[in-house]
């Protein structure tokens, strides 16, 4: 299949994970799959897909990013686990052209980081490396504050990425790409960037042996 993974299950795992869709929906899974080939993690509405998923404390943060440039940090105790065939409850509210972008799962007492990324035109592209900690703790269903400013020529992000740093920048074709070394301010502007970046993520030194979920969410392998 095409269809690229968003996140790593362990088949024979017992922590809860989260997931977030691009409409704002979020769902932690209790550990109760199947010993199957592949099942469904979340029913899904029509037209809509995941963006995050990952493992899964009641301790932890739930923040979401969308693409008007809006974060949401949420307690994940504030949302029931709940069965394979559960479609989940309001993560983030959001605005009628809006869309999460991006999920991050952040382990209470982790230094997290958030990286955004705009979509400029005419290459005027910025990028924003902001401490999680400065934004403040909100309630599930609400629109969260203001990740990044736009500048003129930039109307939404492009990227997002939440977890524990230093994050890790490249193009689509995997050459890498250099983030900004100081932290931007909360919703401020981003630094205007040079080259293209096409993807965000954590520096993995290793993978233990998992089962990856694709965005319709189906168990891939």
């Amino acid at each position: 299949t095409d269809v690229p993974a968003v996140g790593l299950l362990d088949p024979e795992g017992t922590d809860v994970v989260a997931m977030g869709t691009a409409r704002g929906t979020v769902k932690r899974l209790r550990p109760d799959v199947l010993q199957r080939d592949e099942w469904e993690v979340i029913a899904l509405e029509d037209g809509d897909r995941l963006v995050g998923f990952d493992r899964c404390t009641d301790g932890a943060d739930l923040v979401f990013i969308s693409s008007d440039a809006q974060l949401l940090r949420t307690p994940a105790a504030k949302v029931r686990p709940q069965g394979r065939g559960g479609g989940g409850i309001a993560g983030i509210k959001l605005g009628a052209q809006d869309a999460v972008i991006a999920l991050g799962v952040t382990a209470p007492g982790t230094a997290a980081e958030v990286v955004t990324v705009t979509d400029g035109k005419d290459g005027l592209a910025s990028v924003k490396v902001t401490p999680l900690a400065e934004y403040p703790q909100k309630g599930r269903a609400t629109g969260g504050v203001r990740a990044h400013r736009f500048l003129t020529g930039e109307s939404k992000l492009a990227l997002a990425w939440v977890g524990v740093g230093p994050a890790k920048a490249g193009t689509q074709g995997g050459v890498a790409r250099s983030l900004p070394t100081e932290y931007g301010s909360r919703d401020g502007s981003g630094v205007t960037l040079t080259q293209t970046i096409g993807t965000v993520g954590p520096n993995y030194a290793a993978l233990t042996a998992q089962s990856a979920v694709s965005p319709d969410g189906e168990k891939l392998f």
